[in-house]
């Protein structure tokens, strides 16, 4: 419990001695507000995924292998309750919800990121959400429910986990990493193009891992767990949070091209910035893969 109570008081989470890589103006609106209802918001939804987490689900499926469960919905009704009641003007972006465009801000939401696990009772589970103004992500958090770990970035301020500041790994060579990927929905028409790219890492690093959740491998390479994370075809809510997490950790992102990455981004390379270059180099053959 001793997260959410962190998330719901908001005291320990302050700013880390030791700042983001990129230095950039920091966000001018009312930074204590937004901090206030992201992190009450995902208290709030967290506990609604932890109280339903290991019973039994009501599922149906938006595609072959995309599920989504009642209590998908039933957090993202949660967290968007918290916002809309503080922010009614701003533009919301939320897996299970029609986008709302207003002004000022948008958040963006993942109510719960690896719901196969969550449908299966795997305990890698995740809610993501993240704020973005004028274009650029601002705060990010991403809460997982079975580990009680809050994650939470503010720009311009540092990465935390469970208020503590946290840095990507020192990894200095591939062969040394921990890496991990994941598999796009439409794997089953194009299963050779990302088997052949997890072929081209196997011989490369110390070892491979998927997890399901992509919120939580953005965060664990922050946090230096991983070295490196490379997956296609994220939505913005699955990524936003993570994002913001691993860049003020000090890590790097591009696509498989080496370019910035962005929230729209088919291709999604993230790392501790000293392995870049060599998960690059082995990412050259799919840097056309859409």
């Amino acid at each position: 419990m001793r997260a959410l109570q962190e998330a719901d008081s908001s005291a320990r989470i302050r700013s880390c001695p030791q700042q983001s890589s990129l230095k950039e103006p920091v966000f001018y609106m009312n930074n204590a507000e937004i901090k206030r209802t992201l992190l009450e918001a995902i208290a709030k939804a967290g506990k609604t995924v932890r109280a339903a987490f290991g019973k039994e689900q009501r599922i149906t499926k938006k595609g072959e292998f995309n599920l989504v469960t009642e209590i998908d919905k039933a957090a993202e009704r949660t967290a968007l309750a918290v916002i809309r009641k503080k922010f009614p003007k701003h533009s919301i972006l939320a897996e299970e919800s029609p986008e709302v465009k207003g002004s000022d801000g948008c958040w963006i939401i993942d109510p719960i990121d690896g719901t196969t696990n969550f449908a299966h009772g795997f305990p890698i589970v995740s809610v993501s959400i993240a704020f973005e103004s004028e274009g650029r992500l601002k705060m990010g958090a991403v809460f997982d429910p079975t580990r009680d770990e809050l994650f939470f970035a503010e720009r311009g301020k540092g990465a935390f986990l469970n208020g503590k500041c946290v840095r990507v790994s020192r990894t200095k060579k591939l062969v040394d990493s921990l890496v991990v990927t994941g598999f796009p929905y439409d794997r089953k028409k194009n299963p050779d193009a990302y088997l052949a790219m997890l072929r081209a890492f196997l011989t490369r690093v110390q070892c491979i891992r998927r997890t399901g959740s992509a919120a939580i491998d953005l965060c664990y390479v922050a946090m230096g767990r991983f070295d490196g994370y490379y997956e296609m075809k994220l939505n913005p809510w699955d990524k936003a949070a993570g994002m913001l997490m691993v860049e003020e950790a000090g890590g790097r992102l591009t696509d498989f091209k080496g370019q910035l990455l962005g929230l729209s981004s088919v291709q999604n390379l993230a790392t501790n910035g000293l392995i870049h270059r060599e998960m690059l180099s082995a990412l050259r053959p799919f840097k056309g893969l859409k």
